[in-house]
């Protein structure tokens, strides 16, 4: 038992089980599914309500706008520490070209998503949604590209890069984009307050993490939310100001684990807890109607399994062609299906589909092309065998302790 729960949290398979789970519940017995969604724990005049009414707290809320943070927060990390020395963002030359290839990995899909929209005479109703098909969901993409490259394969850490710049670039599109009612500005001098707290703990060097999140973190939290800024962001402002390592040795590192500094223990403490809270967003977000299928599915799935693989094949062609070649082993066909394993879209996509649409059809059917994206990995196998893509797999030093001689 114990060996299966770790199985689970290392390959992100409660969010898989959450969403399967949603997916029957809502389809056998959607009554029951729709009162655990908004199933109402309390109200709040504290936490408050856009529109001057109290607040109830419901199970849906708890887990996408408070529990989600955390996970936000440990992307955020991520983001943070590939800025660092050592990391693949602090040097812009062997980062542009991963970098120019998600500049085509996000404007592909959006692009054919509205121009999609737009030939069937649904702009106006639909255009809201031309985010969703740009997420790449990290870890799964992953998975899939070390099924197909081998652990030692360049173009894993191509993808991996690519999925950073990714996450960074819809970290800041939800913030911009899909605010959650008119901005309040006045309210985020209380994320600023935060860091400067935050900074002030560090300077006293305080180590425990704790403070940092209860603390800073629930100010800057609380921020957001009255700023009607989605407050799953709130705590990303506090992650570079927790004391940190002044290296980066890369995301998916075994390494890294070894590390105790506050960032590090703060991941450390909250990666199995996180993977359970994506099983319950999966579970709480992914029950829609089968027969919800609708236009904003088909644009959704195109932009994911077609326009993210042109964008990121068309622009990472177009980057070497101006000088900022593919990382040495990599060619052409490599590219393309680094491009359909970023097209698993997932956990971002679903986060997007509830914040760009209300609840209703239109959403139901934008949240099934989402889960539909898991097609993108039968899609990059198929590729992959078809434009003969041989796997390269890692020295066994580069593996955890636990999986050498394996």
């Amino acid at each position: 038992m114990r060996g299966a729960v770790r199985f689970l949290l290392e390959n992100s398979l409660f969010l898989v089980l959450g969403a399967t789970a949603a997916l029957i519940w809502a389809n056998v017995e959607f009554e029951s599914y729709h009162h655990l969604v908004h199933l109402e724990l309390f109200q709040s005049d504290f936490i408050g309500h856009p529109h001057g009414a109290h607040r109830v707290v419901t199970l849906g809320f708890l887990v996408n706008e408070l529990f989600m943070a955390l996970f936000f927060a440990i992307a955020g990390k991520e983001v943070w520490e590939a800025t660092l020395p050592g990391g693949p963002l602090n040097n812009p030359r062997k980062a542009a070209a991963p970098l120019i290839a998600t500049l085509g990995g996000m404007s592909g899909p959006a692009a054919l998503y509205l121009i999609g929209a737009a030939l069937l005479g649904r702009f106006d109703e639909l255009h809201n949604g031309w985010a969703i098909p740009t997420a790449t969901d990290i870890a799964f993409s992953y998975l899939v590209a070390r099924l197909v490259f081998g652990g030692g394969h360049p173009a894993i850490p191509f993808l991996l890069l690519l999925a950073i710049a990714d996450d960074a670039l819809g970290l800041i599109i939800i913030a911009i984009f899909y605010p959650q009612g008119p901005v309040e500005l006045t309210w985020m001098l209380l994320p600023a307050a935060a860091v400067i707290i935050g900074l002030a703990l560090r300077r006293n060097r305080v180590v425990s993490f704790w403070p940092y999140l209860l603390i800073c973190g629930l100010v800057s939290w609380y921020g957001f939310h009255r700023a009607n800024l989605h407050p799953a962001l709130g705590l990303l402002p506090i992650i570079p100001v927790m004391p940190h390592a002044h290296m980066d040795k890369g995301i998916f590192h075994w390494e890294e684990m070894k590390r105790d500094d506050t960032l590090n223990a703060f991941e450390h403490w909250w990666k199995n807890p996180v993977e359970i809270v994506l099983g319950l967003f999966g579970l709480l977000n992914a029950g829609v109607a089968v027969n919800a299928i609708g236009t904003t599915t088909w644009l959704v799935l195109t932009g994911l399994v077609i326009g993210k693989p042109l964008g990121v094949w068309v622009f990472g062609m177009l980057g070497s062609a101006m000088g900022f070649s593919l990382p040495e082993g990599m060619r052409r066909r490599e590219l393309l299906a680094v491009g359909c394993a970023a097209g698993i879209g997932f956990t971002v996509a679903i986060f997007v589909s509830g914040v760009a649409f209300p609840a209703g059809p239109t959403q139901d059917a934008a949240k099934i092309g989402a889960l539909g994206s898991f097609g993108a990995a039968i899609v990059t196998v198929i590729v992959a065998r078809v434009l003969g893509v041989k796997r390269i797999d890692a020295p066994e030093h580069d593996l955890p302790p636990e999986d050498r001689h394996a």
